[in-house]
């Protein structure tokens, strides 16, 4: 319950006013104490019930304005408890400044209403005391008539009636919490507040992904019918120019134009798609980053590769993890580099337009072309056999270019066993060496020499009939791969004569 100061002041009037009716009437100085009549006496009691008699009038005055007061406090708090929620949500969401001027301004909003809580309770006080003063000076010298202070008249000891009571007592509730409405409307408002202030925040906020399993159309308009500027592939970033409710613009690459919303995803959801579909470098910072068998710079652990600076490797998200490392992917298989030395970055695809793609196409159609060109090629001159001029060996020269074909070319169909005798011939003919065995031992030629391979097939005579057939037809003169003097493993795209796994120029 509370005093208002306006009942308050019309009880100290009442007081006052009777303290004079008092004095007048009975002409007795209230403060010396001094004896009355029984006339006096008489004369004294009738304002004390007159005063007892306006007590339930002042009880209902207070209990009506307390009412009232707790009523407009209860509104003020709810819209200050409303305005207080909404603003710690939009606070510690997003941090920004906008954010931040409306949740100081709510906190203004419940400061100023506590401060006028408190002001109001004070001058409540103040009424109070006032009004118990002066109920003191009514009292008189003898102690016999005393009359009642004002103070024991308190809300707390005013009979107050059921529908007031329970008036009081909503509205104190009310002062404690929300309606439930009022409730689900700042919760719908904090779910809003999150769910707009992390897209503003993510990096990803004006990035999109296509969300499809091969790729996706660009079109110059923003309609089904319109021409196709360019695609954007799985796995392609694309940024976002201006968002519709059907269509959205982008621009990727040297493709701008408008993809379909039903199709793509943005923000958080893009940030989720692009993990899985990108692909992780580590990137050397700097020169001779070394990639370990294992997550650890001890001496004793194996080198799989040497990085230079700027270069990369890819992450290998299957392999363990290991903390202050990241783990890469060589030709040795995975490899553990130190997270001192590198920088993971995650790499997506970008749009091609329709020239690109079709200028992709037509180059792959003539990598082709040329691959089966090259092929036939090699065909015509393998069944070409040219005759040169025929050298007089020894069966050991015999013997020794068989196993050193055995070697080199024991899997290989016979052209490319062939293939390997007319070699070491050209290079007889071409003066690398003055005999077969000096042509086959010179030097960083021929890996099975060096290696003790021939020595081994030579040992154990361990050469099939095809071998010393085609050793015996290339000292005879013939050629299926005109002058070569080399042959190596065959590579796509590599130039020369290719037959079966070797290519021969």
């Amino acid at each position: 319950m509370k005093f208002d100061k306006k009942v308050m002041g019309s009880g100290i009037v009442v007081t006052f006013s009777m303290a004079l009716t008092l004095s007048s009437v009975c002409g007795t100085n209230l403060g010396t104490g001094t004896q009355h009549s029984s006339q006096a006496v008489e004369l004294i009691t009738e304002p004390i019930r007159y005063f007892d008699r306006t007590e339930g009038a002042m009880a209902a005055a207070l209990a009506a304005a307390e009412e009232a007061i707790a009523q407009k406090e209860a509104s003020q708090q709810k819209a200050v408890l409303v305005e207080n929620k909404k603003a710690a949500a939009v606070k510690e969401v997003s941090g920004q400044d906008k954010i931040k001027e409306n949740a100081d301004d709510s906190e203004k909003k419940a400061q100023i209403a506590s401060a006028g809580s408190s002001e109001k309770g004070a001058g409540q006080a103040q009424g109070t005391e006032s009004v118990n003063k002066a109920a003191e000076q009514v009292e008189d010298g003898s102690g016999q008539g005393k009359a009642k202070p004002i103070q024991d008249i308190r809300p707390d000891r005013i009979d107050i009636e059921p529908d007031q009571e329970e008036s009081l007592q909503e509205a104190d509730s009310e002062e404690d919490g929300v309606a439930p409405e009022e409730e689900q409307q700042v919760a719908d408002a904090q779910v809003e507040v999150l769910k707009t202030g992390n897209e503003e925040v993510s990096p990803w906020a004006a990035k999109l992904l296509p969300n499809v399993e091969e790729y996706l159309n660009i079109r110059t308009e923003a309609s089904d019918e319109a021409e196709v500027a360019g695609k954007l592939y799985k796995g392609a970033l694309a940024e976002i120019v201006e968002k519709g409710d059907t269509w959205t613009k982008v621009r990727s690459g040297d493709v701008e134009g408008y993809v379909k919303n039903e199709f793509c995803v943005t923000g958080l959801d893009a940030e989720g798609l692009a993990n899985e579909v990108g692909t992780t470098y580590a990137i050397a910072s700097t020169g001779g980053v070394r990639v370990r068998a294992e997550a650890s710079s001890a001496e004793e652990i194996g080198i799989l590769d040497v990085m230079e600076e700027g270069g990369k490797l890819e992450v290998d998200p299957e392999a363990e993890e290991k903390e202050g490392w990241v783990a890469v992917k060589t030709e040795e298989g995975s490899g553990y580099v130190s997270l001192d030395y590198v920088r993971t970055e995650l790499e997506l695809g970008k749009a091609i337009s329709i020239e690109e793609e079709m200028a992709a196409i037509a180059a792959a159609e003539a990598a082709e072309a040329e691959k089966a060109r090259q092929e036939q090629e090699a065909a015509q001159q393998s069944s070409e056999v040219s005759q040169r001029g025929a050298v007089s060996a020894s069966y050991d020269d015999l013997t020794l270019l068989g196993a050193l074909i055995q070697c080199e070319a024991g899997g290989e169909p016979y052209e490319g066993q062939l293939a390997v005798g007319a070699v070491v011939m050209n290079r007889l003919r071409a003066g690398y060496a003055g005999s077969i065995s000096g042509v086959i031992y010179q030097g960083g030629q021929f890996t099975p020499a060096s290696s003790g391979a021939l020595a081994s097939v030579l040992a154990s005579g361990g050469i099939s009939g095809s071998c010393m057939q085609a050793a015996q037809e290339a000292i005879n003169g013939v050629s299926n791969v005109g002058g070569a003097l080399n042959f190596r493993r065959a590579t796509p795209g590599c130039g020369g004569i290719v037959i079966g796994n070797h290519v021969f120029f």
